[in-house]
C-alpha cells in the first residue's frame, strides 16, 4: 500500500562523494587498478553474441547458483561507484582494455555516475567496440549521461549497429536523451550503498526480509504493510526486450481475478533505475519489438493491475539470492529469473532462483501454489551443475 519514505541514503551517498573527491587522486587511481585486477583474474563463463553459456555444459545459462560471476561484476561497479568522480579517467582509460569484462563494468559506472566527461570516449567504444555486450552498455550509459551532443551517435548505432540488441538499447538512449531521462541520483545511492553482508540473508521458513521500494509512479511499497493481511508474490523479470517477462505480464493479466478472489498481493520487480522500469510496462515510448507483431503499449497501460518495482542495484533482489549480472541475455547481463511467495504472516514460504532466462515457475504455477499452499516446483529445464570430481 502506498507510502512515503525520506531518501536519507541519497545524503549519506552525498557525503561519501564528497570525502572520496577529496581524498588523494593517486588513492582513488589505485583503487580502480585493484578493482580492473580482480576482474582481471576471475574466470567468468563465456558469452558469445550477446548470451552467456555455462563453462560445463555449454549451454545457454549459469547452472550453479554458488558461482560467483554475478559477485565479481556487483561489487566492481559498488566500489567503481563509491569512487567517485575522481576514479573516471581510469573508467576512461578502462574502455580501452583488453578485457571485455573490465570494458563492459567500467562503461556501466560512468553510466550510472552520469560521468560527462566519459561521453566521447562512451561515443566510441559504442562505434567501435567488437563486442555487443560493451556496445549495447555503452548506448545505456550514453543515455543515463543524457548529453544533447550524444544523439547524434546514439542515433547512428540505432539505424547502423549489426547487432539488433544494441540498436535497441540505442533507441532507448536517444529517446532518453531527447526527453531528459537521465540515470537518477538514486541509481547511484543504490550501489554506494550495498552491503556484501546482506546477500542471500533470505531464508525459506523465516520471516521475509522486510523492504520499501518505488513503483514506476514512484509510489512506495512495503513488504511488511501486507502482513496479517495478505500474502506477496514477488517476480523479479529482466527489461523490456524479454519476450518471456512480456509473456509473464500477459498472464498476470489473464489472472487478475483469480489472484484478487484469492486475495494475493502480487509485485513485479525489475533491477533497473526508472526508465527502464517503465519502459517495462508501456509508460515510455514503445520500441520496434522483433517478437512483437502487435502492439503492447495500450493493454499495459489500460491491464497492468499489480505494482511494477524499481530495485535500483537489485538492493533488493540481492537479499533474496536474485544475483543480478549473472549472465548476458540479449547483450545486457541480467538477474537469475526469481521468485518468493511470503506467507500472510510474512513468512517466506517459496524462493526460486533460475538457471537460464527461461527457468522459473509459470504465473499460474504460482498461484497454484498459493492457493494449495504446497509450495512446491520442479523446473523440466532446470540446468544442472556439473558434478565436481572428488579428489
Amino acid at each position: 500500500m502506498p507510502m512515503t519514505t525520506p531518501r536519507t541514503v541519497l545524503a549519506s551517498l552525498a557525503a561519501c562523494g564528497a570525502m572520496l573527491t577529496a581524498a588523494p587522486l593517486a588513492a582513488q587511481s589505485d583503487e580502480s587498478a585493484a578493482v580492473f585486477a580482480n576482474i582481471r583474474a576471475h574466470e567468468f563463463n563465456p558469452t558469445r553474441g550477446g548470451f552467456t553459456s555455462d563453462r560445463d555444459l555449454g549451454k545457454p545459462g549459469v547452472a550453479s547458483l554458488d558461482d560467483t560471476d554475478w559477485k565479481v561484476r556487483t561489487l566492481a561497479v559498488r566500489d567503481l561507484v563509491k569512487a567517485g568522480p575522481a576514479a573516471v579517467p581510469a573508467l576512461i582509460a578502462a574502455l580501452g582494455d583488453e578485457n571485455v569484462h573490465v570494458r563492459y563494468l567500467a562503461t556501466m559506472a560512468l553510466g550510472i555516475q552520469r560521468a560527462s566527461d566519459a561521453a566521447s570516449a562512451l561515443e566510441k567504444t559504442l562505434r567501435e567496440d567488437k563486442d555487443s555486450t560493451v556496445r549495447s552498455q555503452a548506448a545505456i550509459a550514453l543515455g543515463q549521461i543524457g548529453l544533447k551532443t550524444s544523439l547524434a551517435a546514439v542515433q547512428s548505432a540505432q539505424k547502423g549497429d549489426k547487432d539488433r540488441d544494441v540498436q535497441h538499447q540505442a533507441e532507448l538512449a536517444a529517446y532518453a536523451i531527447e526527453h531528459a531521462k537521465p540515470a537518477t541520483p538514486e541509481l547511484a545511492a543504490a550501489y554506494g550503498a550495498l552491503d556484501e553482508s546482506t546477500f542471500g540473508i533470505a531464508r525459506v521458513g523465516e520471516p521475509a526480509p522486510d523492504f520499501t521500494l518505488p513503483d514506476t509512479d514512484d509510489k512506495t511499497w512495503k513488504l511488511s504493510d501486507f502482513r496479517g493481511k495478505k500474502p506477496v508474490v514477488l517476480v523479479w523479470v529482466f527489461a523490456d526486450w524479454c519476450p518471456v517477462c512480456h509473456g509473464e505480464f500477459r498472464e498476470f493479466m489473464a489472472l487478475r481475478g483469480e489472484f484478487e478472489a484469492a486475495g494475493i498481493q502480487p509485485f513485479t520487480l525489475e533491477c533497473h533505475d526508472t526508465f527502464p522500469a517503465r519502459m517495462m510496462v508501456g509508460k515510455e515510448l514503445e520500441p520496434r519489438y522483433w517478437f512483437a507483431k502487435e502492439s503492447f503499449k495500450d493493454n499495459y497501460t489500460r491491464n497492468i493491475w499489480w505494482p511494477h518495482l524499481v530495485d535500483r542495484a537489485a538492493a533488493v533482489g540481492l537479499r533474496y539470492g536474485v544475483q543480478p549480472m549473472t549472465f548476458a541475455v540479449h547483450s545486457e547481463y541480467i538477474n537469475r529469473p526469481s521468485v518468493a511467495i511470503v506467507d500472510k504472516d510474512g513468512v517466506l514460504r517459496f524462493l526460486y532462483q533460475g538457471t537460464f532466462w527461461g527457468d522459473r515457475p509459470s504465473i499460474h504455477d504460482i498461484l497454484e501454489m498459493v492457493k494449495s499452499g504446497r509450495y512446491e516446483f520442479a523446473a523440466p529445464k532446470r540446468l544442472t551443475p556439473k558434478p565436481v570430481p572428488a579428489k
